[in-house]
C-alpha cells in the first residue's frame, strides 16, 4: 500500500487537493458526487459531497440496519498561509507574505523546497485547484552571522518564503492552473513541502501525515468494506481542523449533520439512529520518542510499527468512552491487527480532535484512534509501513462491524 500512499499524498499539496481527490477515486468505484441532498441520497449505492475542502462520503445498503458506522478524519495540515496582497519585495528578493495557518512547527518550514497549492477563484466565481510546484523557501540566517543558540523565530518577520524567480505568487499560481494572474479574484494558498515521501526501511517519511494518513486509510477501507457492509459507511473528511473546526467545512459545522439526518429520515427517527450509531475519529497519535520518552506516561508509550492508537482522556479531550472503546478494540481483533493506548503524561497537555466537536454537535457515540506519527506538525512527519496496513485493515473490520 506504500506507493499508492505516497502517491496520494504527492496528489494532496492542500485540502482542497485532498477532498478533491476522495471524491475522484470515491467516483471512479461508482459513487455518485450530489450538489443538493435529495431523495436520491437515500437510495442504495454511493453518494459524496464536497464543498470548501471538506468531503462526505456514504454508502447505503440494500435493506440496511438503521444505523451509521462513520469514519472521521481532516485534509488540513499546519502550513504558511498566503496572504491576501502576498507580493513583497525585500533586498532584491521577491517574496511571499504568509501568515502562520494551525500549529507548525516553524523550524522545520526553514531550507525546505516549498510549493504553494489550494484554491483561486477567478472572475467567472470559478474554483481552481493550483499547485505552483517548487517556487519558494524560507531561508536559514547563516550560522557566522549568530552566535550560540538560534535566534527565536518571529512569526512575523522571520516567515517570509523567497521566491527562486522575480514573479508574483498569483503569477505562478495562475500559470499553473492555465490562468490568467489577472483572473484571480481570491485565493487560499499554503504551503506545502515539495519533496515527495520516502520509504526509509519500515519507516514513511513525509509532509501532511497528520492527517492524511487517516483520510486516506478510510477512503481505502470504506473501499474495501462497502460490498460487506450492512449498516450505512459514512466518510466524513472535514477541513480546519488545524485551526479548531470552526467553519462550515469543520467538523464545528453543518456538513455530516446535514447528511446523517436526510439519509437517517429515510430508515426511521434520525435523533435516535444517530444516537444508535458509532464513528471512529480518526487522526493521527504521537508515537513515543526514544530521544524524549519522559513526555509519555510510562505505562502507555505507543510504539511505530505496533498497530493503530486507541486515544484516551479524562478530560474529554478525546471523546473515547469504555464502550466506543471496546467497538475499537475488537474491531482491531477481528482483522487480526495489533492495537495500542495513548493516555498523556499528567505534566503534559495533549491536543484534541474532530471527536469531542462532532460527538457533542451530534450525540454521536466516538472513539478516537490514529497511526502513530514523530515529528507531528512538521512540514515532514513520520510514520511506520506497517501501520498503515493495520490501520486500513481495522477501518475495514469496523466499517462491516466484523467480529
Amino acid at each position: 500500500m506504500t506507493q499508492p500512499f505516497i502517491d496520494f499524498i504527492s496528489q494532496s499539496p492542500s485540502a482542497y487537493h485532498a477532498a478533491e481527490n476522495v471524491a475522484t477515486s470515491l467516483e471512479a468505484a461508482g459513487f455518485t458526487r450530489r450538489a443538493v441532498l435529495d431523495d436520491d441520497a437515500t437510495r442504495p449505492g454511493g453518494h459524496l459531497i464536497i464543498s470548501d475542502g471538506a468531503v462526505i462520503a456514504w454508502w447505503v445498503p440494500e435493506n440496511p440496519n438503521p444505523r451509521f458506522r462513520v469514519v472521521g478524519s481532516h485534509t488540513d495540515s499546519p502550513g504558511l498561509m498566503a496572504k491576501p496582497d502576498p507580493d513583497v519585495v525585500r533586498e532584491g528578493f521577491r517574496q511571499v507574505a504568509t501568515e502562520v495557518y494551525g500549529g507548525p512547527i516553524l523550524a522545520s518550514w526553514f531550507d525546505r523546497d516549498l510549493t504553494f497549492a489550494g484554491r483561486v477563484v477567478t472572475t467567472d466565481r470559478k474554483e481552481h485547484l493550483v499547485n505552483t510546484g517548487a517556487v519558494a523557501r524560507v531561508p536559514n540566517l547563516a550560522i557566522h552571522l549568530y552566535r550560540g543558540d538560534m535566534p527565536e523565530i518571529d512569526r512575523q518577520v522571520h516567515t517570509q518564503p523567497i521566491l527562486g524567480v522575480d514573479r508574483p505568487l498569483l503569477e505562478l499560481a495562475a500559470e499553473s492552473a492555465g490562468l490568467a494572474a489577472d483572473d484571480i479574484v481570491a485565493h487560499e494558498l499554503i504551503t506545502a513541502d515539495a519533496q515527495r515521501g520516502e520509504v526509509i526501511g519500515d519507516l514513511l517519511a513525509a509532509g501532511r501525515l497528520d492527517n492524511l494518513t487517516s483520510v486516506w486509510a478510510s477512503l481505502e477501507a470504506m473501499l474495501a468494506a462497502k460490498d460487506d457492509a450492512q449498516d450505512i459507511l459514512v466518510l466524513a473528511a472535514f477541513n480546519h481542523e488545524e485551526v479548531g473546526s470552526a467553519s462550515t467545512a469543520g467538523a464545528g459545522g453543518p456538513m455530516l449533520e446535514r447528511v446523517l439526518t436526510k439519509v437517517a429520515a429515510a430508515f426511521g427517527e434520525p435523533s435516535e439512529i444517530i444516537a444508535n450509531s458509532i464513528q471512529v475519529s480518526a487522526d493521527a497519535a504521537h508515537a513515543v520518542h526514544p530521544n524524549y520518552p519522559g513526555k509519555h506516561d510510562p505505562t502507555h508509550h505507543p510504539l511505530i510499527n505496533k498497530g493503530p492508537v486507541l486515544k484516551i482522556n479524562a478530560n474529554q479531550r478525546y471523546a473515547s468512552n469504555a464502550a466506543t472503546e471496546a467497538e475499537w478494540i475488537l474491531a482491531c481483533r477481528a482483522a487480526g491487527v495489533p492495537h495500542q493506548t495513548f493516555v498523556g503524561n499528567n505534566a503534559v497537555p495533549c491536543g484534541s480532535t474532530i471527536g469531542p466537536i462532532s460527538s457533542t454537535r451530534l450525540g454521536l457515540p466516538t472513539v478516537d484512534v490514529g497511526v502513530s506519527l514523530l515529528s507531528m506538525h512538521s512540514a515532514r512527519e513520520l510514520c511506520g509501513v506497517d501501520d498503515m496496513d493495520y490501520f486500513v485493515r481495522a477501518l475495514s473490520a469496523f466499517y462491516t462491524g466484523a467480529q
